[in-house]
């Protein structure tokens, strides 16, 4: 016999069950669907990869300059910034004005936002940023 406590735990996470198996069905439907319903014909032009209109043109395999790499990170890094930068917004309006836990708060988003400019200056210095 189950335990009360466990089973109603257990009860808690059905729509999360329910929701998997949701996604599970409609990805295995569309998959099916797609195979069922759509085209058959192949040929030379029809298995040709398609590039928004354009011939292809080349190797898939060309290696791209590091800093478009370096730029697509340093977004990346800004972008995770303003996501850490809301709930701590959210958490620090509900502390009490010039306590020493805000202070303590404050102070610790400095130093988050300090090191990320910082980082950006030394990358800018570096010439990171130049595409020449």
């Amino acid at each position: 016999m189950t335990h009360p406590l466990l089973a109603s735990s257990l009860i808690d996470y059905l729509p999360i069950a329910i929701l998997i198996l949701m996604a599970v069905i409609f990805a295995v439907v569309n998959i099916i669907g797609a195979g069922i319903l759509g085209p058959k014909t192949h040929g030379e032009t029809k298995d040709q990869t398609y590039e928004s209109g354009m011939n292809p043109v080349g190797t898939a395999r060309k290696r791209f300059n590091i800093r478009f790499y370096i730029v697509a990170m340093t977004f990346l890094v800004f972008d995770i910034e303003i996501i850490f930068l809301y709930p701590w917004a959210v958490d620090f309006t509900q502390l009490e004005p010039m306590s020493s836990e805000s202070m303590l708060f404050f102070g610790r988003i400095l130093f988050f936002l300090l090191t990320s400019i910082i980082a950006y200056i030394y990358a800018w210095k570096k010439g990171v940023f130049r595409w020449d």
